[in-house]
């Protein structure tokens, strides 16, 4: 179920982020009615055909406001739509993406565009690296997750039974255009969840905006001149990074605070959506990151517990016991982290932090100590 759409408000002017990647350079357009904008802009491409990647929820709400603005700039369409949820990014779907996409004929030198949240948008993303050894994709981001976190930088791929995001590539999208209109159709929940990447942008380096998340986090919620500052200063930030390390060999593991936790938790939950969400689990992550951090002897107690009071705040989850269902056992979420993409030669990497702002990369962490800081995290409150 979708909340109901806030009344009209007037488009606002494109806030633009740039992706600094030599040739590969990319835009993020930003603001209300920018979809509107997407013929115009996707023309400038020059592609002949698109086709649209969607899911059942998203596509009859947006699909044909997008198939219009492209065939007004004489672009011909196809669209492939799979079903809604974390499910949908299985080596079947892949499958069937591809299939699709190359049922319209995409050439190399036309575009798939993803029209969805980050689930449509890694999905579809995947594809366009593969199809005829790789086409170009733009990003067109619906939930507040996607716009500030999965549609910049070039992730894409596809969960496996081993674990989350472990079959993929590193295919730049060619152009982003966040409309945060578009937002106002998403369900509080789904709303909540994308907020947890929000958050995080503060907690790895700019404790400022942190500051600003807990004065205004509330006015996030509602369409205004708050939301799309916080889509554009988080997609700044991972811009920034993704800039200078492309693909993660260094400072842009940062970017993965809270999420070899979240990953694990996921997985527990065998991604079923209804009991968990991934920026639900992002945030379980993210206050379990900094209570661990405080363990360690890393991190002042006092911001540990801000975290969490910020969280839980705004309606989001901050401990293992909010997860339905529960989430095992320390030793199956230890099991489920020794699939993370950021094990390397066996050992754990976490990103820790010295305090909010100051996040840092933590490799060979010791099993036994997650162990013992899980076990006490799962005793009840």
């Amino acid at each position: 179920m979708t909340t109901s759409p806030s009344p009209a408000r007037p488009a606002t002017p494109a806030r633009v982020v740039s992706v600094s990647l030599g040739e590969r350079s990319y835009d993020i357009r930003i603001g209300r009615g920018v979809l509107a904008e997407a013929g115009s802009a996707v023309a400038a491409l020059k592609p002949a055909a698109c086709a649209i990647v969607s899911d059942e929820t998203v596509a009859p709400l947006h699909a044909a406001a997008l198939e219009a603005s492209l065939a007004a700039a004489g672009l011909t369409t196809a669209l492939v739509t799979v079903p809604a949820g974390e499910s949908s990014k299985s080596y079947a779907r892949f499958a069937e993406v591809c299939d699709g996409i190359l049922a319209a004929r995409i050439e190399r030198g036309d575009l798939v565009i993803a029209l969805g949240g980050g689930v449509v948008g890694d999905l579809a993303g995947f594809a366009a690296a593969v199809v005829r050894r790789g086409v170009r994709f733009v990003q067109v981001p619906t939930t507040l997750l996607a716009q500030v976190d999965s549609s910049v930088g070039g992730k894409t791929g596809i969960n496996s039974p081993h674990g989350k995001n472990l079959v993929g590539a590193f295919h730049q999208p060619s152009l982003v255009l966040a409309d945060t209109a578009l937002l106002d159709t998403l369900p509080a929940r789904e709303f909540r969840a994308g907020y947890a990447e929000v958050v995080k942008y503060g907690l790895i380096n700019d404790a400022g905006f942190f500051d600003w998340c807990e004065a205004n986090g509330a006015r996030v919620f509602a369409p205004g001149d708050e939301r799309d500052h916080a889509v554009a200063v988080s997609c700044a930030a991972k811009a920034a990074i993704v800039s200078r390390d492309e693909r993660e060999t260094g400072e842009r593991a940062l970017l993965n605070l809270g999420h070899t936790f979240a990953h694990a938790l996921e997985r527990a939950c065998r991604y079923d959506g209804s009991r968990l969400v991934h920026g639900e689990a992002v945030a379980i992550g993210l206050a379990l990151a900094f209570r661990f951090s405080q363990r360690l002897g890393l991190c002042p107690g006092q911001d540990a517990v801000r975290v969490a009071r910020h969280l839980q705040a705004v309606g989001l989850p901050s401990r293992l016991q909010d997860v339905p269902g529960g989430v095992g056992t320390a030793d199956s979420l230890i099991d489920a982290m020794g699939q993370d993409k950021k094990v390397e030669r066996g050992a754990l990497t976490f990103i820790l932090a010295r305090g909010i702002g100051e996040s840092f990369v933590a490799k060979g962490i010791e099993a036994g100590a997650v162990r013992d800081f899980l076990t006490e995290e799962l005793q009840p409150s």
